[in-house]
């Protein structure tokens, strides 16, 4: 192999994706799902006009951060690993002078491109809900690069658990962990209009920053403090990601 082994084991990666374009369809349809469900049920509730926490869009760009996370947990990358580990291509890589840390990264990698390019058709489809990127085009950079970062840590915590259960089914239930992240946020209304103990889960909650930086590029601009604190989740996430993926792979047995 040429070039950097992570971009080779990325691309890769890209090339197995592409090879089977279904399954991209539920990670696209079933966000833009919750976001046509959320927005029919209370939008009238939460009128753009008369809504102080909608700065004059509609409710769906209030919604459009929780598509977007939601889509971001759709990572495949743990399960093609689990193939591998099954096929024996695993073993082959580990056997080879390739770091560890491109071995972890190089699948990421690819989910950070599908994310990417998912985030975008997401945004794009939500602008026909009245929906506007408040921060302008280097907001919409910074909001779709965020969520793909996100996906990223996701995926590589899936990983991880593929890595030591080595077991498709067990890799699957560890991605429901999300949904009750995702619903432990102000994923319906502002944090300070949650009742106390809902609005106490959503503090401790890190996916609780990473919608309101979304937000925040969404519905305000350029809020330079909510920004900060969901790329810090983020880079903390990721950070420890690759930290015990590194582990966990140099230990594989």
């Amino acid at each position: 192999m040429t070039g950097s082994p992570m971009f080779v084991l990325g691309l890769r990666a890209v090339r197995e994706t592409l090879r089977t374009p279904d399954a991209l369809v539920p990670t696209l349809l079933i966000p833009l799902f919750f976001l046509v469900v959320n927005v029919g049920q209370a939008a009238r509730i939460f009128p753009g006009d008369d809504t102080a926490f909608l700065f004059g869009q509609s409710y769906a760009a209030f919604q459009l951060p929780v598509s977007l996370l939601l889509a971001a947990s759709f990572g495949s990358a743990s399960l093609y690993l689990v193939e591998e580990i099954e096929g024996g291509y695993f073993d082959k890589l580990r056997a080879t002078p390739v770091s560890r840390m491109a071995i972890v990264m190089g699948r990421l990698y690819a989910e950070f491109l599908k994310t990417i390019v998912l985030s975008t058709v997401m945004i794009l489809i939500a602008f026909l809900f009245d929906v506007h990127v408040a921060s302008g085009l280097a907001g919409f950079v910074v909001l779709v690069v965020m969520i793909a970062l996100w996906a990223v840590a996701f995926s590589g915590f899936l990983q991880i658990i593929a890595l030591k259960s080595r077991s498709a089914a067990a890799t699957q239930s560890g991605g429901l962990i999300f949904f009750p992240l995702l619903f432990l946020t102000p994923n319906f209304v502002p944090r300070d209009l949650l009742t106390r103990p809902m609005e106490i889960a959503a503090t401790i909650n890190p996916v609780t920053y990473v919608m309101e930086a979304a937000r925040a590029l969404i519905l305000e601009g350029f809020e330079w403090g909510e920004i900060a604190r969901g790329y810090l989740v983020v880079g903390a996430a990721l950070a420890l990601m690759l930290v015990l993926s590194v582990r966990v792979v140099s230990r594989y047995d």
